[in-house]
Formats: C-alpha cells, structure tokens, sequence
C-alpha cells in the first residue's frame, strides 16, 4: 500500500505551497488506493505556536483533504528519537560539537575558504579533532553543544547506498554537500534530519512526496535509515509554487495564506484549480 504524508512545521499560517505540497500527497496516495497521513513537526519549541497547529487543521480542511488516523506531533516523540540517537552514539558515529556560529565563522575565515552546502556554511570539524580527554571535560562541565553525525565514518560502515526518487532517478548517498549534520542539541534531543526518518518509519511511508528544496537532504536521511535499520522508502520532490516573480511562497508573505485568500473571498475550490487538483 503506498502511504504518503504532509509535514508542515506550526511557525506560521500555511501559503499555497503548502496547499499544493498537501495535495500533491493526498493525489498520490488516492491514485494508487493508499493512505495519506499528516503529521505536525513542532520540535522548535520557540516558533511554533498552538495557534498554528489550529491553523493547519483549519486550512486542510477547508481544502477538503482529508488524512487517515490520528495526527501525529514531534513534541510527543522525544523518547523515539532518543532511542534513534543513542543507536547511533553506540556505532561511534556521533561526536559533540561545542563551536558557536561565531567559532565556525572564525575558523573558516582563517582558512581563507568557505565550502558551502545546500542551504548553510559546511561545518568545518572544528570539535572532530579535540581529543578524548578534552572531551569529555567539556561534558562533564556541562557545555552546550551539538551531536553531529561524523558522515565519513558512517559512508564507511554501509558502503555504497542509493536513493530512488520518481521525478529524478537513482541517486547515489553523497555527504560532500552535507558535511557533519547536526542530529540533536543539548536542549532539543533531536533535528529536522533525525525525527523525519524516526517518523516515517513509525507511520509506515512508502513515498515522501515534497518540494525540491530538501532534495539535497535526502542523502542524509538515506543514510540514517541504513544506519537505524529503518525501511526505505521512495522520494517524489515536486516543482515548487512560485509567485508572478519567480520567488518561492514564504510563511512572511501573510497576504499569501490561506487563511488571508479565504478571507479574500477566495474558494477552495478555486485554489485546487488553480494549483492543478
């Protein structure tokens, strides 16, 4: 049974990206007689707001999609991720990382070169090299710090991986672009990178259908699941909605909502055509 599913993050009012990422899911899963599930990604507990998760439930139902089951929310999944976490702290694929966004920018400032991924400045291992001893003095001072995943210790334990996406192919896992992503901080236990493998795999997706800006990031997850022992599923990361200026929809654009062009006047109706459903 092909199971898809749409993740928003409760920070804001869904726009028509989401509108069409959600329905773009819900499409899939009823053409080949699946299920489409939702699930609500507040880890950020800064950002995200109750009255957001209300607004997601509001906007999708006044699109008319509907989702299978109960809603699933991160918040209530920190013992999962947990467990994921210290799974791969027992492969000795996890080290801390003390640096501040100041020490990163400083060392690569120094090294007169800046490597740059997707979406950020690469990590440039500043806390790969500290010894052992230091370490551990350092957790047992009690110093904030991050958990990354060393990337090249864990290609080396599962050799080469491959991902399948519908749009695009095969792709080969390449951490190049990636580096040491970071998988938990003291104060959240987990990442975007770490829950979204965790989830999938507990609500059973077989195609993660989204947008292709996390197309990059699928490298990591496939090497999460291999490393977590986790089923494997398919990728489809669709073409994004863009305005009349090319610029891709922001939660910032609150003129753009769904709420706001609901209480434009705006049909549901209307927005499904528009957007091809």
């Amino acid at each position: 049974m092909t199971v898809t599913r749409f993740a928003p993050s409760p920070t804001g009012r869904l726009h028509l990206g989401h509108a069409y990422s959600a329905l773009f899911a819900e499409a899939v899963a009823k053409e080949h007689g699946g299920n489409f599930l939702l699930r609500v990604e507040d880890i950020d507990v800064i950002r995200c707001r109750p009255e957001f998760v209300q607004g997601i439930i509001d906007d999708l139902s006044w699109l008319g999609i509907q989702w299978s089951g109960k809603v699933m929310f991160q918040s209530e999944r920190s013992d999962a991720y947990s467990v994921a976490l210290d799974q791969l702290n027992d492969q000795g694929l996890l080290y801390p990382c003390f640096c501040t966004r100041k020490d990163i920018m400083r060392e690569i400032s120094a090294a007169g070169d800046a490597p740059h991924g997707p979406a950020n400045i690469l990590y440039p291992g500043i806390c790969k090299r500290l010894s052992e001893e230091v370490r551990m003095e350092r957790l047992a001072n009690g110093d904030a710090h991050a958990m990354r995943l060393d990337s090249r210790k864990a290609l080396e334990r599962v050799g080469d991986l491959q991902w399948h996406d519908l749009e695009i192919g095969t792709r080969s896992v390449c951490m190049e672009k990636l580096g040491d992503v970071v998988l938990a901080r003291k104060d959240i236990t987990n990442s975007y990178h770490l829950a979204v493998c965790v989830d999938d795999a507990a609500q059973g997706v077989t195609l993660v259908t989204r947008g292709e800006d996390l197309l990059e990031s699928t490298h990591v997850h496939r090497l999460l699941q291999q490393l977590l022992g986790f089923s494997v599923p398919q990728w489809h990361h669709h073409s994004l909605i863009r305005d009349e200026k090319g610029r891709r929809f922001a939660k910032r654009d609150g003129g753009l909502s769904l709420s706001a062009l609901r209480a434009s006047g705006k049909d549901a109706n209307e927005i499904r055509q528009e957007l091809g459903f």
